[in-house]
């Protein structure tokens, strides 16, 4: 029987390249894109207006909806409200105007992760935070448990899939870098109205690996991620490599990888990101899914497109999924492979999700809604936080209040300090909250955050921001 869900209003929610090392010794790390050829996978049909047409929108609407219906379409949003910031500080000083181009035409071939650029190109966001934004519609998570429990394996997948596809949603129009982690940064995000809790930590300096671990309703995502990243003069590509988990109370896991990223028109042009390559989610059960992100041509009337199918342990394609990254995923039953070249699938489309309206007040570095509370420190927050918490670094800060020349100059004097952590790591040097065993592919968290922050008792997380402490000193020694 095909299930029908009634549109909810979203709350406030990649893969981008980040100025952070990476090493070619992690090749045998391998993420999930790959190029594929199958012909019948790639039927993107021409769906702008489609997909924009309210009148098509409104037949994802049950008439009359049931009570299960209508209390599937409360989960993920029967929190309680948090009052959090709309907007970013009003700059205090005027913008520079610094050419790209000059900075990085040396480079052309290179690793550009290693090219150190100063602050006027990064966004005031760290990669740690960034992996908290993957997570912003966590209510799809929440609904895809809440389907696991009633039974509906195949809701569950059609969740999870719109859950991988949404984190890239606030890519569009970032174009600057996040900041690079120091090692041993970390970064907490306990959000209540989300019903969920999250912290990061950079857990390697060489090659660059930050790690992450989030655990909400029912269910628990963690993963790690080294970018690889590569200039190629007029277009940035970066390659991520690790695996993504997320697991239920009831045992049921999938795992997948991020597709590759692009940003374009560095000399000249209007600079845009692309997502494109083959995903798959993998389960240890009964269903699984491919999609694919179709590649952006110059000509491209309708960029951004997703599709896929989810398929049974025969590979049968039991559903369809279609969207587009930045706007919206929806599913029909069957493969829509099959049908005529008439056949019009809205027409029977059911919504998953749909992105969440852009912020009252735009800035330069095209933050979401939802990104721009991640750095705000609430009241009461800042002597429950680590030494080590994003939201403390000077230089960032400074970038986030419009001080940029302050902001250069602790940029500066951090990554000096910043290359004194491969000495560290090399030394003994451990992450604090995440391990790697022997074995296994991800690094773990290993628990005991949330209890260190509980008692306010923070040993073993330096003072990372400031002077060099005395372990540091003592280790290069």
């Amino acid at each position: 029987m095909k299930c029908k869900v009634k549109q909810a209003k979203l709350g406030f929610m990649n893969s981008r390249g980040s100025d952070s090392e990476s090493d070619d010794d992690t090749d045998s790390h391998k993420g999930g894109v790959e190029v594929d050829s199958d012909d019948e996978d790639d039927i993107f049909f021409e769906a702008r207006d489609t997909l924009r047409n309210p009148a098509n929108c409104q037949k994802n609407l049950p008439e009359s909806p049931t009570d299960s219906e209508v209390d599937m379409d409360m989960v993920g949003f029967d929190y309680p409200k948090v009052a959090r910031r709309k907007s970013l500080p009003e700059p205090k000083e005027k913008e520079k105007s610094v050419s790209l181009w000059a900075m990085i035409k040396d480079n052309i071939g290179k690793d550009l992760t290693k090219v150190c650029l100063p602050v006027f190109f990064n966004e005031p966001i760290s990669s740690l935070q960034r992996c908290f934004e993957d997570v912003e519609y966590s209510y799809l998570l929440d609904r895809a448990a809440e389907y696991g429990k009633r039974g509906n394996s195949l809701m569950r997948l059609l969740y999870i899939g719109a859950f991988a596809v949404s984190g890239y949603a606030s890519t569009e129009g970032r174009t600057c870098k996040p900041f690079n982690p120091l090692l041993g940064e970390t970064y907490e995000a306990d959000y209540p109205d989300k019903g969920l809790r999250f912290c990061s930590e950079k857990v390697s300096h060489h090659p660059m690996i930050v790690a992450c671990h989030c655990e909400g309703r029912g269910w628990k995502f963690w993963g790690d991620s080294n970018l690889k990243s590569k200039f190629w003069g007029r277009s940035i590509q970066v390659d991520p490599v690790g695996i993504l988990s997320l697991q239920f109370d009831d045992g049921e896991l999938f795992q997948w990888t991020k597709v590759t990223t692009s940003i374009y028109n560095l000399i000249l042009g209007k600079l845009y990101v692309d997502h494109y390559g083959t995903m798959r989610i993998q389960g240890n059960r009964e269903y699984s899914i491919k999609l694919k992100f179709k590649e952006q041509s110059i000509i491209d009337r309708n960029p951004h497109q997703v599709q896929g199918f989810v398929h049974d342990r025969s590979g049968a394609k039991i559903a369809t999924l279609f969207g587009k990254w930045d706007e919206s995923m929806y599913y029909v039953m069957g493969d829509i492979s099959m049908k005529p070249k008439s056949y019009d699938p809205m027409s029977e489309a059911v919504l998953l999700w749909r992105r969440a309206d852009p912020p009252e007040k735009m800035t330069r570095y095209g933050l979401t809604a939802f990104s721009m509370t991640l750095n705000d420190i609430t009241p009461g927050l800042r002597d429950k936080l680590p030494p080590t918490d994003s939201r403390l670094r000077p230089d960032q800060k400074h970038l986030e209040h419009g001080e940029f020349d302050a902001a250069n100059s602790e940029k500066l004097r951090l990554e000096q300090k910043q290359r004194r952590a491969r000495i560290l790591q090399e030394k003994g040097w451990q992450p604090r909250w995440f391990r790697k065993e022997k074995g296994k592919d991800t690094y773990e968290y290993i628990g005991g955050y949330w209890e260190a922050r509980e008692q306010g008792r923070w040993d073993g997380c330096p003072e990372i921001f400031g002077p060099d402490s005395q372990d540091e000193i003592a280790l290069i020694d």
